[in-house]
């Protein structure tokens, strides 16, 4: 290809760049919208196609699908917020009682004790240390229980994507034979092959990383009740263990996002508790609360996640360089938020699958 040429491509390809990133945020709710879709789409088909085989209705079908997904997702987060706004609001009047400040002057007093002297001009005076904390989480709690009704935007949304993936379920075999006669004949046999390998990986892809989200939820949940069983006076396990599951979805960040409310839950329930304050994990590490035994039960679990469940689930096929991940959650957060964090190794995944399919397309062109 002539030099010159190469060049006008170069700075074409940097110009659409730079469009599509100046008019991005002008339509993130749209990319958001139809990636959802799409994403959904690919996780409902096989169940919407199994109980069409059966009772002889696509449109029931994916409307049982659905509805029952809805249904599911509106009952668990009723149950959990309605329980976690009451345990915050309890711990809220926590705060403003003197066990409270007993309970961290007794902790900044043990902290004083085991820290080196040359340490200990750096640890502000326990008064402040309580005021400080006693503000920090009052805000903090506030914030939570203000994010439950701000949801103007998230429910529009919620009800935009759902609007289009139904309708791509009901007509997802219209759609396909439309887009099928846009190839042409000397193209359509590897046309079909393009199509049929995108939707089948894009969906193992998406049902691995859902399964492999569960198995995280169970293991969390396992994790958390035999933390019980030494007296972490853990509520709403269940509930946890789903969020992280949910977070896992969200590689490198997620595993942390998960033990926040595990970690919040066992101070609101133990506050007051001598014996939580002033537990230690393997009979010397301080760990009040027993915070350190949440973190090191979480890291347990993302290490069995990581090592055994991903690779087997998802397999090593579909995965995705570190590199590439970071880049992706980065671009997915300044572009979408967080929302964009959560589905940009997704959406990664399914551009890496098609970029696969166009490579093996072009490298095998002169067998046409």
């Amino acid at each position: 290809m002539d030099p010159l040429l190469k060049i006008y491509y170069l700075l074409l390809t940097i110009v659409i760049l730079g469009i599509f990133w100046i008019i991005i945020p002008f339509i993130s709710s749209i990319l958001i919208i139809l990636i959802l879709s799409f994403i959904f789409t690919s996780i409902f088909l096989p169940s919407v196609d199994s109980l069409e085989r059966r009772i002889k209705s696509r449109a029931f079908s994916v409307l049982s699908v659905i509805g029952s997904t809805i249904f599911l997702i509106v009952w668990f987060l009723g149950v959990f917020m309605t329980n976690f706004s009451i345990q915050i609001k309890d711990f809220s009047i926590k705060l403003r009682q003197q066990e409270f400040a007993n309970s961290l002057s007794m902790l900044t007093k043990k902290l004083n004790s085991i820290t080196p002297d040359f340490l200990l001009n750096l640890i502000p005076d326990s008064n402040e240390i309580i005021i400080s904390i006693q503000n920090s989480l009052s805000l903090l709690f506030q914030n939570m229980l203000g994010l439950v009704s701000a949801t103007g935007n998230i429910l529009f949304i919620i009800i935009m994507t759902l609007i289009f993936t139904i309708i791509v379920l009901v007509e997802y075999y219209n759609f396909k034979k439309s887009i099928v006669k846009f190839i042409p004949n000397k193209y359509f046999e590897i046309g079909l092959r393009l199509i049929y390998n995108v939707e089948k990986q894009v969906s193992r892809y998406l049902q691995g990383q859902i399964l492999a989200a569960t198995m995280v939820a169970v293991l969390s949940v396992l994790g958390l009740l035999l933390l019980n069983k030494t007296g972490a006076n853990l509520t709403l396990i269940i509930f946890i263990g789903i969020i992280a599951g949910f977070a896992n979805l969200i590689p490198m960040v997620g595993p942390f996002v998960g033990m926040v409310p595990a970690i919040l839950i066992a101070i609101m329930n133990n506050i007051g508790n001598d014996i939580a304050l002033t537990h230690q994990i393997f009979g010397n590490i301080p760990s009040p609360f027993f915070i350190i035994d949440i973190i090191i039960m979480f890291i347990i679990v993302q290490q069995i996640d990581n090592n055994f469940v991903t690779p087997i689930v998802i397999g090593e096929s579909t995965g995705l360089h570190p590199l590439i991940v970071m880049i992706s959650l980065l671009l997915g957060g300044i572009i979408m938020g967080p929302m964009g964090m959560l589905f940009a190794v997704p959406a990664a995944g399914v551009l890496k699958v098609i970029i696969q399919e166009l490579n093996f397309i072009y490298q095998n062109s002169h067998l046409i």
